[in-house]
């Protein structure tokens, strides 16, 4: 298994994990589930319509955390939009549930792919981890 397939792993096993933007000088954190790893990158999902997509189009620079199994990981980097229509079906195939809300062609669903990224694998009894992709 490549790291960045690692990364995803966990972040499919946690099902949930908490996604950080700044709105000006305020931290902004909100729940997401939606994650793909497709030719070789890591996409997560949401709407154009969201005040998370407008404060990531400000200011790219993210980072995620996620727990299980007594371990978290933290990835910071860059999210970047990818439109390619593809990759859309991709997550929908993936993630049945998001059919309700969105479609590739609906001009909101928005694909965010890491750039300049790196994950930290951390616990209380292990030595962290840290991947660059």
């Amino acid at each position: 298994m490549t790291d960045i397939e690692r990364v995803c792993c966990f972040l499919e096993e946690a099902q949930t994990y908490y996604l950080a933007t700044v709105e000006g000088d305020q931290p902004r954190v909100r729940p997401f589930g939606t994650v793909l790893l497709c030719d070789g990158k890591l996409y997560i999902q949401t709407g154009k319509s969201k005040d998370v997509s407008k404060q990531i189009a400000a200011n790219p620079k993210v980072e995620v955390c996620a727990c299980q199994g007594g371990k978290w990981l933290r990835i910071a980097g860059e999210l970047v939009r990818d439109e390619n229509r593809d990759i859309k079906v991709a997550m929908l195939e993936k993630m049945p549930s998001l059919k309700g809300m969105y479609d590739p062609d609906d001009g909101n669903m928005e694909m965010l792919c890491f750039k300049n990224a790196t994950a930290t694998f951390s616990s209380f009894t292990e030595a962290p981890e840290t991947i660059c992709f």
